[in-house]
């Protein structure tokens, strides 16, 4: 079973620059996106044998996701179910037999760190719900997760200290979270990699360069790390500010 996730930046955009052609040489068994920017009706997506499943943003063009996926879910839900929360439509949850396959896009904390407090509580409500539903079954979390887990995680870690993303508050919430019985599916392979990475700033040359951060993650519950086949990152693929990343599980 091949899962992709991809924060596409403005789908609209990205299905401009190949994400079609990415889609379909790929054939994932399911694709989840984040960062849409779209509302309903904004953009049709043919893709035979696919069901697909929207979480707009209140706000336009802003945040969003979505996942399409092969095999149809028992149950779909949108949000965590906590209102301050589900306003800009950053969670989809589809339920299969074996697992739940959650899509989020994690709030950012904004550079000026104006959202720090509001990004801390929503850590502490999405963690919640992800044990509440691993009491069911196991699960697996894609997106991006906004956040550089360890100094291997992005190029410039001294230089990016208590920067956005790289706080000591959201690499302490992440580390709670995998403490909590989930494993980074690609540090699972790769526990040592320093130089693959999911995202780039805009400035020049620097995704040339490789500098980047690695912010977007498959998450699975410690349950599923026997059915764990490859963890990839795609860096090669453009199309938006962050690349495709991949898990192959045997399910």
């Amino acid at each position: 079973m091949k899962l992709i996730s991809w924060n596409v930046n403005g789908l609209r955009a990205c299905v401009k620059k190949g994400f079609l052609d990415y889609f379909h040489e790929m054939d994932p068994d399911m694709f989840s996106v984040q960062e849409t920017k779209l509302q309903e009706g904004q953009i049709e997506l043919d893709l035979p044998g696919y069901f697909q499943y929207w979480n707009y943003a209140e706000k336009k063009g802003y945040s969003g996701t979505a996942i399409f996926t092969k095999v149809e879910p028992m149950s779909v839900s949108y949000g965590i179910g906590i209102e301050e929360h589900d306003q800009e439509g950053r969670v989809i949850t589809l339920e299969f037999e074996k697992f739940y396959l959650i899509n989020v896009y994690t709030p950012n904390a904004k550079r000026d760190l104006t959202r720090l407090p509001y990004r801390l509580q929503w850590e502490d409500d999405f963690r919640d719900y992800l044990v509440g539903l691993e009491k069911t079954k196991p699960i697996v979390v894609c997106g991006d997760l906004n956040v550089a887990h360890m100094e291997i995680d992005l190029k410039n870690a001294k230089s990016n200290q208590g920067n956005s993303g790289f706080t000591d508050e959201e690499r302490g919430k992440m580390t709670q979270l995998l403490e909590t019985g989930f494993v980074d599916s690609f540090r699972h392979f790769y526990p040592d990699r320093d130089d693959v990475y999911t995202w780039w700033s805009y400035m020049s040359k620097v995704r040339e360069r490789n500098i980047g951060w690695r912010i977007d993650y498959f998450v699975v519950s410690n349950l599923l790390k026997k059915h764990l086949v490859n963890a990839d990152i795609h860096c090669e693929i453009l199309g938006s500010d962050h690349c495709p990343i991949v898990l192959e599980l045997n399910m």
